[in-house]
């Protein structure tokens, strides 16, 4: 197994594996009830999640849990067997699963510094790829992602399974039959009692975990007591943030429901407001969208629930005629008066992602939550924490997001990655 250097991302590189693997997944597109080989990389938390719930869809198998993390590895192994499955290779290097020729496709459950990396990768090698959200880590990535996507004719599904929720499926369409007007303004919210992540302190990584790994493309930061599993999330050499850890779930119902692809102006005002630890993301922030004619606005308080529901996430879409309300629970429309027009519920559309992955291995159709789709929703957390980071209102262009005569601001458009890592498609 090779080591980590630059040929990893380089799609040219592997023209020849991805040709012939490109062959093969069209013999077997061409029979709806040919198994799908799958390879997890990330078993901890969501990708065992994930592990258990594509161990419940038909035709597929897991054949391998990758993880830096020997125990991680361990809980993935049990998720993707949770079914009655045959017992998946455990390995530490995702890379590994690559080589195999009988893997038809990653699910990349890593850590968001991973994400573009492991997508571009995985396509290289004329792998299909499901990866969690957010998409990428930075803007750039997005659109080196959808590079690589289109160059070896993969399907690249991003986890906004939302999207392919019976629910919010039900609540867009009545917003394009006219259910509250003409939609103007997108609100979402995400308000959550998160403890303080504490101050941490420089100690060797432990025993059971290949740290080096584990960091990959990022730039090395020595390894710290409080930030694995979870609250890399909050520093911005892995993460990106709430707004990006949960944010862009409902950023991608409101840019649905609007119909906007990118904003025009992007204003963050953000900060650490609770505690004093080594938390660099703000745990407080509003984020405005300007999108033209129409507005999305996201709100965060990552210290206190809701008073309005027990539902920590929530949507709000404002037409010139009405409301639509929406959670994980259910939707209510109210006209200009606040009466109530409509109420219904539906599923979020876990199980449904999943097998619209699936199927569009075999059938090669568009998936609802494709990676030109995930890249606009992760976009705007992006945008939103530039905004944030340079303290400053971004211009942005409408056609594609690109950032319009803010030296400080499209400094951050990239990311720096541990040399000889660059991506490149």
């Amino acid at each position: 197994m090779s080591t980590l250097n630059r040929r990893h991302f380089v799609v040219a590189s592997t023209a020849a594996l991805a040709a012939s693997t490109l062959a093969r997944g069209r013999a077997r597109a061409a029979d709806a009830n040919s198994e799908v080989v799958l390879a997890l990389m990330g078993a901890n938390n969501r990708g065992s999640d994930l592990a258990g719930q594509f161990a419940k869809q038909a035709g597929c198998r897991i054949a391998y849990v990758c993880d830096p993390d020997e125990r991680a590895i361990e809980k993935g192994i049990a998720a993707a067997t949770s079914q009655g499955a045959a017992k998946p290779q455990g390995i530490r290097d995702f890379r590994q699963a690559l080589d195999d020729p009988a893997v038809d496709a990653l699910i990349c459950a890593a850590p968001n510094h991973w994400h573009a990396p492991a997508t571009i990768l995985a396509c290289a090698a004329g792998k299909h790829v499901y990866v969690e959200k957010p998409c990428s880590h930075s803007a750039e990535e997005g659109e080196l992602m959808i590079a690589a996507a289109k160059q070896a004719n993969r399907v690249v599904q991003v986890g906004t399974q939302r999207r392919s929720g019976p629910l919010y499926g039900e609540a867009i369409q009545r917003v394009r039959e006219g259910a509250i007007g003409e939609p103007l303004h997108a609100k979402s919210w995400y308000h959550t009692p998160r403890p303080t992540i504490g101050v941490g302190k420089e100690t060797p990584p432990p025993a059971w975990l290949d740290y080096s790994l584990w960091q990959g493309p990022a730039p090395e930061r020595p390894f710290r007591d409080n930030t694995i599993h979870y609250n890399w999330h909050f520093f911005w050499n892995w993460g990106d943030g709430e707004i990006g850890n949960n944010g862009v779930h409902s950023i991608d119902i409101c840019r649905w429901a609007l119909g906007v692809d990118f904003p025009t102006r992007v204003t963050f005002a953000g900060a650490r407001m609770r505690y004093d630890d080594d938390q660099e993301t703000p745990d407080t922030a509003n984020a405005v969208f300007e999108c033209g004619d129409k507005m999305i606005v996201w709100e965060q308080i990552c210290w206190l629930r809701p008073s309005e529901s027990a539902n920590i996430f929530g949507i709000e879409i404002r037409g010139t005629e009405g409301i639509l309300r929406m959670n994980d629970e259910g939707a209510t429309i109210l006209d200009e008066e606040r009466k109530v027009t409509a109420d219904f519920k539906g599923g979020r559309g876990d199980a449904e992602h999943l097998r619209d992955f699936l199927d569009a291995i075999r059938d090669g159709h568009r998936t609802k939550a494709n990676i030109e789709e995930g890249h606009k929703s992760a976009l705007f957390c992006h945008l939103g924490n530039i905004a944030y980071r340079t303290a400053q209102s971004v211009v942005t262009d409408p056609a594609n997001g690109h950032i319009i005569d803010n030296p400080a601001a499209e400094k951050l458009w990239a990311k720096e990655y541990r040399p000889g890592w660059e991506p490149a498609v």
